[in-house]
């Protein structure tokens, strides 16, 4: 087999000419994303789109500088965020539902490298994809690791390293990264810590969301 088709039946591999072709591509165009102007929007959008191997939509949006190997094993669901700084090492797939927010310098490894060092010298690595489900936010400064998958409506603490799986509906941090609690139906009334929303904003977000009347009883 070729390097490209060990690569993707994550298989271990050493890089080859023509896999390097592949990285070029990526490096070329991730060069124009992140000398990209800042406030043009759409133009960023345009790339992101050609970087991508997949977008839910057309507003998916990475704000620059973001760094990738390969890109099109990158997937993203629907209004996809990914803020200033982050890295997803896509040796293998990175998949990412619907409505997921990236902080700043989040980190997400689909590759590793043989934990012994004579066969690690051997420049032969592997991949290992990365799943995360629906409505996730990763807190700042946050690291995945290979072969993690992170549930649905899950948020990751900043500055978590997420080394084994995480459940659906739980807020989760630390080093390494465990589940803290659930996330309930009451979290919806708050918008950080014990701080309600007011009436005025809950008012509004009736009309962009399904929720309810202000629960006073909360």
């Amino acid at each position: 087999m070729t390097a490209i088709e060990r690569r993707d039946l994550c298989l271990p591999y050493r890089a080859d000419e023509a896999l390097m072709e592949e990285h070029k591509r990526c490096q070329r165009i991730l060069n124009k994303l992140n000398h990209a102007d800042l406030a043009d929007f759409e133009e960023i959008r345009r790339i992101v789109k050609m970087l991508l191997g997949k977008t839910g939509d057309e507003e998916a949006f990475i704000s620059p500088p973001f760094f990738c190997d390969y890109g099109c094993h990158i997937e993203v669901g629907k209004r996809f965020y990914a803020n200033y700084n982050c890295t997803i090492l896509d040796v293998a797939k990175v998949k990412i539902g619907d409505n997921c927010l990236l902080a700043p310098n989040v980190a997400i490894y689909a590759v590793g490298h043989p934990l012994h060092p004579v066969t690690r010298a051997t420049g032969y690595e592997y991949g290992a994809p990365v799943t995360i489900g629906d409505n996730v936010w990763i807190g700042g400064s946050s690291v995945v690791v290979p072969g993690v998958t992170i549930g649905s409506n899950v948020v990751i603490g900043a500055g978590s390293v997420v080394t084994k799986d995480i459940p659906d509906w739980t807020l989760a941090a630390g080093n390494p990264c465990r589940v803290l609690r659930r996330i309930t139906e009451k979290d919806q009334y708050f918008y950080f810590r014990d701080n309600r929303f007011d009436e005025e904003a809950w008012e509004d977000m009736q009309g962009l969301a399904e929720i309810g009347p202000l629960d006073g009883s909360v």
